[in-house]
């Protein structure tokens, strides 16, 4: 890791961003435990833009990725990587952010899960978390309802009345 950011020193000094790009994409696909260290590691070396970068490539991995990448941030106490990655992450298709927020959950990562949810009802449409909410009616459908609670306006409501449309019971 350290020649990790040793590299992207050199590149980033030498103007050679595209490459330095490229590095960070490469990161990004590391396992998800050496992450939180990374981010230490490129904070040190004054490149917290590039650790911007990794969290934004992070957040187009494959759901089971993206879930790693979160419980490890938040394992290591970076809450604020991990919301920032999981608020990236909330614009994926609604089957893969259902996939990720259950493998939180089965991680017991409740608080990334929630988080991940919060951020989908913010970005998304009620009717989109209602259909997110038939993967597992039981389990989705009392945290969208209380991330939906925890925002202004008619979120609540309209997440209510689709779910409601939509057959689900609310709990």
């Amino acid at each position: 890791m350290p020649r990790t950011v040793a590299r992207l020193v050199g590149l980033r000094a030498q103007g050679r961003g595209g490459e330095a790009h490229a590095l960070l994409c490469e990161a990004a696909a590391w396992p998800a435990g050496l992450l939180p260290e990374f981010a230490s590691e490129l904070g040190r070396a004054g490149l917290g833009a590039d650790w911007a970068t990794l969290l934004w490539e992070a957040a187009s991995l494959p759901p089971d990725r993206l879930a790693a990448a979160a419980a490890a941030l938040g394992e290591a106490g970076r809450d604020g990587d991990c919301d920032a990655l999981l608020r990236q992450g909330a614009a994926r298709p609604t089957a893969e952010i259902a996939e990720a927020a259950l493998l939180l959950g089965a991680a017991g990562r409740d608080r990334e899960a929630d988080a991940l949810l919060s951020a989908f009802v913010r970005l998304r449409t009620a009717e989109e978390a209602a259909a997110l909410a038939r993967r597992d009616p039981h389990w989705f459908a009392p945290r969208l309802l209380r991330a939906a609670a925890a925002l202004a306006g008619g979120k609540h409501r309209d997440l209510s009345h689709a779910l409601r449309v939509a057959g689900i019971p609310l709990p």
